[in-house]
């Protein structure tokens, strides 16, 4: 059993892109999945299936290299907010992660997005995790 499976799933991400693994599964949640279609949208994985036909049902990942050095498109996966340590911030002072270059997931009352939507939607919320 896992104590926070937010980071079971980024450590499952970080370590398949250091052994240079194409494809990574991981057990499903509703959290997990919308992180995943975050990380889709915002270009960092070249793509995704959610398989439910086994019972906790499973996210399979593509994880996204360059075609000439590759390396991966992820280079940083970091957990802010921990079940001991939750972050919380305001509208005003959302994360700038590598000077905008990168996002921080946010967990709003409107949802899970990027730091950058909710800074336009006006929202604060729970920083999930750095990516960059």
């Amino acid at each position: 059993m896992f104590t926070d499976p937010i980071a079971d799933y980024l450590t499952r991400i970080r370590n398949a892109v250091m052994a240079n693994h194409r494809v990574v599964e991981i057990p499903a949640s509703n959290l997990k999945k919308e992180i995943t279609k975050i990380l889709f949208d915002q270009g960092y994985i070249l793509n995704y299936k959610f398989e439910e036909e086994t019972r906790p049902g499973i996210i399979k990942i593509a994880l996204k290299y360059h075609p000439v050095t590759k390396q991966s498109a992820i280079t940083q996966l970091e957990r802010v907010s921990k079940p001991g340590l939750r972050r919380y911030v305001g509208a005003e002072k959302l994360p700038r992660v590598l000077n905008g270059l990168g996002i921080a997931i946010v967990s709003t009352s409107k949802g899970l997005m990027t730091e950058k939507e909710a800074r336009k939607l006006g929202v604060g919320g729970e920083v999930i995790c750095y990516v960059s």
